[in-house]
């Protein structure tokens, strides 16, 4: 499937396209890393029980699956995507302020039902921006994405600050104020028009290609990198819990979280260099090892005091077990994929990634409840089973192989 040709407006690079794309990475990022070390914290504070911090975590993550693809696809059929992003920054600022109302079960459920609605599309979007920018004006996506990654980390470093001073009482207005950010830096992402191929999250792509997506060798793989992220279900919805009974401060929390995401980005640097001529199933069998290694780990470092030291050694096992499987999507659909089922491969790799990690969130809060930090070694056996699936997938690479040549 070629690209149709460029219009010549959409030939005009808009001004400091590459700043104004950094600065949006870097604006939506900020709340993110806020909301996800430090909200589970802020449930835990107003007296919402494992159970029900699970629910309030996996609900939206169900909920999302099914409405950013959806929204993606809007997105590319509007005039213009900016605008849509606009909108979304809006919405998400407006509905965060929900968080303020009596903060009952039900009032935080529905208010992150819908902040989840309008807040995940945030990221696909920009990315589509700045991948359209890579293909008309040569522009560098790793450039420009770094300092999302950045601001996250910035984010949960001052946040933790904050909230050291202040407790988790704060956290959200903090995300408020992110989400603040957000809307207002809004205003400079570049108006580009229509992109000339669906968004990689395109419900009609997905709809339109899914049936030639059905063979065993990329339905294995791609359920595999989906357990292999699940597994990471009860560190994102517990473990700042589970620090802070330890009493850790929310500072060195955050460092611990700054830690893994530094770790991620070394190995985005360093993979070509390190395992750029291994295969996919290589290295997504390296992903899931790291995974078990990891969560074996966790419950045992304080027991045997290793203390907060031992937290940031482990920490850094995240460039494995979530930096490895990020590139190892990448690199199944480039391998097995061909070009025009590009963006389908994509949506379906988000579903099971999605499915996956709701499920096993969900289930993260009766674990927690009743085994403690335990419950990690139940994240041992999900990495587990994810290398299962990819070395079933692995048998059948062969076969794969040989219809695409044939074909």
């Amino acid at each position: 499937m070629t690209l149709p040709p460029l219009t010549p407006e959409q030939q005009v690079k808009p001004r400091r396209f590459e700043l104004r794309i950094s600065l949006l990475f870097a604006a939506l990022f900020v709340p993110m890393g806020v909301h996800l070390p430090y909200f589970p914290l802020w449930l835990e504070a107003k007296g919402f029980d494992p159970e029900q911090i699970a629910v309030i975590l996996s609900a939206p993550m169900f909920l999302r699956v099914i409405t950013t693809p959806l929204i993606t696809a809007m997105a590319d059929r509007a005039k213009d995507r900016a605008n849509v992003f606009i909108f979304l920054a809006a919405s998400a600022l407006l509905l965060s302020l929900g968080y303020f109302l009596e903060p009952t079960y039900l009032i935080v459920l529905a208010v992150s039902l819908g902040l989840s609605v309008v807040w995940t599309p945030h990221s696909p979007i920009a990315d589509s921006l700045a991948l359209s920018g890579v293909r008309r004006f040569g522009s560098d996506y790793a450039a420009m994405r770094i300092w999302g990654s950045i601001a996250f980390l910035a984010g949960s470093l001052g946040a933790g600050f904050i909230l050291s001073l202040t407790g988790a009482g704060a956290v959200p207005a903090i995300i408020s104020i992110g989400l603040l950010g957000c809307f207002l830096m809004s205003f400079i992402t570049p108006q580009l028009g229509k992109p000339r191929r669906a968004s990689p999250l395109s419900a009609t792509d997905m709809h339109q290609a899914v049936p030639k997506l059905f063979n065993r060798y990329f339905l294995l793989m791609a359920a595999g990198t989906g357990v292999i992220i699940a597994s990471h279900g009860f560190l994102y919805g517990f473990v700042s819990i589970y620090w802070k009974s330890l009493g850790i401060s929310e500072t060195v929390v955050g460092l611990l979280w700054s830690w893994g995401v530094a770790a991620e980005i070394l190995m985005f640097m360093l993979f070509t260099r390190l395992f750029g001529r291994h295969s996919t199933v290589f290295v997504l069998i390296l992903a899931g090892v790291g995974a078990i290694i990891r969560w074996v780990a966790y419950p045992l470092i304080w027991p045997l005091g290793f203390g907060v030291s031992g937290f940031f050694a482990v920490q850094s096992l995240h460039a494995f077990s979530t930096a490895l499987v990020l590139i190892g999507v990448q690199k199944l659909i480039a391998e097995s994929v061909p070009e025009e089922r590009t963006g389908a491969a994509q949506g379906i790799a988000y579903f099971t990634n999605g499915m996956s990690m709701a499920v096993v969130t969900l289930l993260s809060g009766p674990l927690y409840e009743r085994f403690g930090a335990g419950g990690f070694y139940f994240m041992a056996g999900v990495a587990a089973f994810a290398i299962l699936l990819v070395l079933a997938a692995a048998r059948s690479a062969p076969q794969l192989g040989q219809r695409r040549r044939d074909h």
